[in-house]
């Protein structure tokens, strides 16, 4: 019972009313709670029983894990290989050199299945130049290094790109009025210059294993390339020009020379190479000043020597992939000599011959004694330099 008071009519008494609560029974509460709560009198404290009010809420699922495709494996291992070849292998540099070989012996052999016959070379030249600055310049912004070259090796590296360039030069005459075997063999006696300019310009020391290895690989490049007039004692070379016999030995031992001259240059280029590479702390520089140097020169050229041909569209297309290509090669070449030796790294280059012999077998040539006994004397020659003195220059 309640008891409550109010304010009566205009007699002003006082009336009382009673507001009486009434407890529910046992029977009415039965009915309604399960309308209005969960009994769980006799149920475990674990267990819910569900209402009408009851709110359903989604189960969690379980994160799922991310899908890898295939392609992104393939794509992480492949960079995995390239980082441990760049840097994470203590015969990194005889491993970049190796991938600088195989990058220039593709280079080859697309332009052999795909010749450039509507590009002029110098027009080829500038094109690839001007690939090698335009990468060089993307990597560097990508690597947060400064896209100047550093003032302490700008010296280096600009007597880097002019040797490099002449000796270029020097090479495209050589294989215009040389038979192909002369180009090649004058061009393979790089890594001699290269060692004999490293003792003179480095103060590097040249082991007798290096000695031994290059001997042994010059020996396998005549037994592979077989010279016309060392080993078939003809010395027929025709020319697209009518000379004289007198003028024409004149222009064959010009020629000659002009090849010399490209093989040294390029072997003092290989030195300055490395100690471009070593002064600025990033090899890419060394493609960076050659392509700006190499530029304009190769475009003064076009304007004296040649006329501009409007290439094909295939043409233009396989001309910016081999521009692509040798930027990797170079960048790679001077990774190598950047890690190792002169001597003991351009020995390495020799692969190109092995890898050029077993294309041409797989085509179906005929192999001889003397090809085979010359790749096994490369082979032999470059696997014994780089087990012998294997320490890695960290310097």
């Amino acid at each position: 019972m309640a008891l409550a008071s109010g304010d009566g009519g205009s007699g002003g008494h006082e009336e009382a009313h009673v507001v009486e609560v009434v407890e529910p029974s046992p029977s009415t509460a039965d009915e309604i709670s399960p309308l209005l709560a969960v009994d769980g009198a006799n149920e475990e404290p674990t267990r819910s029983r569900m209402t009408i009010f009851s709110i359903s809420y989604p189960r969690k699922k379980a994160p799922r894990e991310p899908v890898v495709s295939t392609m992104d494996s393939e794509i992480a291992f492949l960079g995995q290989i390239i980082s441990w070849i760049w840097s994470g292998s203590r015969y990194s540099g005889m491993l970049c050199m190796a991938s600088s070989s195989i990058i220039y012996y593709i280079m080859d052999l697309l332009v052999d299945i795909f010749p450039v016959r509507s590009f002029q070379i110098y027009q080829t030249l500038f094109t690839r130049c001007m690939i090698l600055l335009i990468i060089s310049l993307i990597w560097l912004r990508r690597t947060g290094q400064p896209l100047l070259i550093p003032i302490h090796a700008r010296n280096v590296l600009v007597l880097r790109s002019l040797t490099g360039f002449v000796s270029l030069l020097s090479f495209i005459y050589s294989v215009q009025n040389l038979p192909m075997s002369y180009a090649v063999l004058l061009n393979f006696a790089t890594p001699i210059m290269a060692s004999m300019g490293a003792m003179i310009i480095l103060q590097e020391k040249l082991p007798l294993s290096h000695i031994g290895g290059l001997a042994c690989s010059c020996l396998g490049l005549l037994l592979t390339l077989q010279p016309m007039p060392l080993l078939r004692g003809n010395s027929n070379v025709t020319h697209e020009k009518d000379d004289t016999p007198t003028d024409s030995g004149i222009f064959e031992i010009f020629s000659i020379l002009v090849g010399i001259i490209s093989t040294t240059l390029g072997g003092i280029s290989y030195c300055l190479i490395r100690a471009g590479a070593k002064a600025a702390d990033q090899p890419v520089y060394t493609v960076l000043s050659f392509g700006m140097l190499a530029c304009p020169l190769s475009a003064i050229c076009i304007l004296i020597f040649q006329e501009f041909v409007l290439p094909n569209l295939f043409t233009f297309l396989l001309t910016i992939v081999l521009g692509v290509l040798a930027f990797f090669a170079e960048i790679f070449l001077a990774r190598g000599l950047q890690f190792e030796k002169v001597a003991k790294v351009t020995n390495i280059l020799y692969i190109k011959v092995i890898l050029s012999q077993v294309t041409s077998l797989t085509f179906g040539a005929t192999p001889t004694s003397d090809k085979l006994i010359g790749c096994l004397l490369i082979l032999a020659s470059v696997c014994g330099t780089a087990f012998f003195g294997r320490e890695k220059e960290n310097e």
